[in-house]
Parts: C-alpha cells; sequence; structure tokens
C-alpha cells in the first residue's frame, strides 16, 4: 500500500464517512490540531524525567487519537468509533490533584522555561489550549461531544502541573512572572 494517494492534491481532503472537505476547514485544522498535541506528549513522554509517566502519557496519546477520529467522523456517519469517556476526564483530575499535593501552592504566574522538559511540556499546554479553542469554534456549526472539550480543557490543566512537578523532580526553580 502506497502511504500517497493524491487525492488531496487539489486542496481537498476527506471525513470518516467520505464527504470531501477543504484542507482549511476549522474540522480539518481541529483534528490537525489534536494530531500536533499529540506529536507533543509523545516527545513529552520521551523526557527521560518522566519514565515513571510514561503509562498515563501514552493514555493520554490514545485518547488524542480517538479524539482524533471523533472530529475527522462527518455527521451522521454510520461508522462506529471509540469515544471518550467520563473517566478519561477523571483520571486527568486525579493526577492534578496528586501533583498539587507535591508541589507548593501557586502564589506567582510562572513563565515557560528552565529546562528543556518543562519548555517541551509548556508548548504541548499551549497547543492543547488551541486545540481546544478551535474545538469550542466548531461546536459553533457542528455537534461535539463535550467530553472532547472538557478532556482538552483539563488536559492543559494536568500538563500545567506537570511542568511544575518536573521543575520540582529537577530541583530547578520556577521562573516567576515580574511586573513592572
Amino acid at each position: 500500500m502506497k502511504i500517497y494517494t493524491k487525492a488531496g492534491d487539489k486542496g481537498t481532503t476527506s471525513l470518516i464517512g467520505g464527504t470531501k472537505v477543504s484542507k482549511a476547514d476549522l474540522r480539518i485544522d481541529s483534528y490537525g490540531t489534536v494530531d500536533e498535541l499529540n506529536s507533543y506528549i509523545g516527545l513529552l513522554a520521551d523526557q527521560p524525567i518522566n519514565i515513571h509517566r510514561i503509562d498515563f502519557l501514552r493514555a493520554i496519546q490514545n485518547n488524542l487519537f480517538i479524539m482524533g477520529s471523533i472530529l475527522a467522523l462527518e455527521q451522521n456517519a454510520q461508522f462506529k468509533i471509540p469515544s471518550l469517556i467520563a473517566t478519561d476526564v477523571i483520571a486527568l483530575e486525579n493526577a492534578i490533584d496528586e501533583i498539587d499535593k507535591e508541589v507548593e501552592p501557586l502564589r506567582n504566574f510562572i513563565l515557560p522555561g528552565g529546562h528543556q522538559s518543562i519548555s517541551f511540556g509548556q508548548i504541548a499546554r499551549c497547543v492543547c489550549r488551541r486545540a481546544e479553542r478551535l474545538v469550542i469554534a466548531l461546536t459553533h456549526t457542528t455537534e461535539i461531544d463535550e467530553l472532547v472539550y472538557q478532556y482538552l480543557n483539563r488536559l492543559s490543566d494536568y500538563l500545567f502541573m506537570l511542568c511544575r512537578q518536573m521543575h520540582k523532580e529537577l530541583q530547578i526553580n520556577e521562573i516567576h512572572w515580574k511586573s513592572r
């Protein structure tokens, strides 16, 4: 099987179900950004500091792949695809709560940086927020399961807290924003 089909050479692609849409369609931008986020989560999982979190980060990647399928599925398509479930969001909340017990209370805004692994996490957080904004915009014209944007919202919070945890584990001070 060849990886290229040339079907998209004219600027269109097909949703799951066969409907052709522009590659600039908001739905394509949404699941493309989720795919970008998945790649950054992979990069984050590959950091030595996260070796003991790799299973959790891979589970997130699997959920993002499911999310991409949900977003790529055309309205009223008769395809069976996996779905997100409420416990996926709860797992992120539980992880956030565990990290919150370990790190100092947040008293300042924190600037991204301090270590390459932390910076990768902050980039993932930003891409996650962008994906969430795109999905919310998509809900104005398309029915999307609310677990999709709830998961993205909670995931960005988890990524922020993961960066705080990495600061602690790497014994690197967080960089506090200093107002003028």
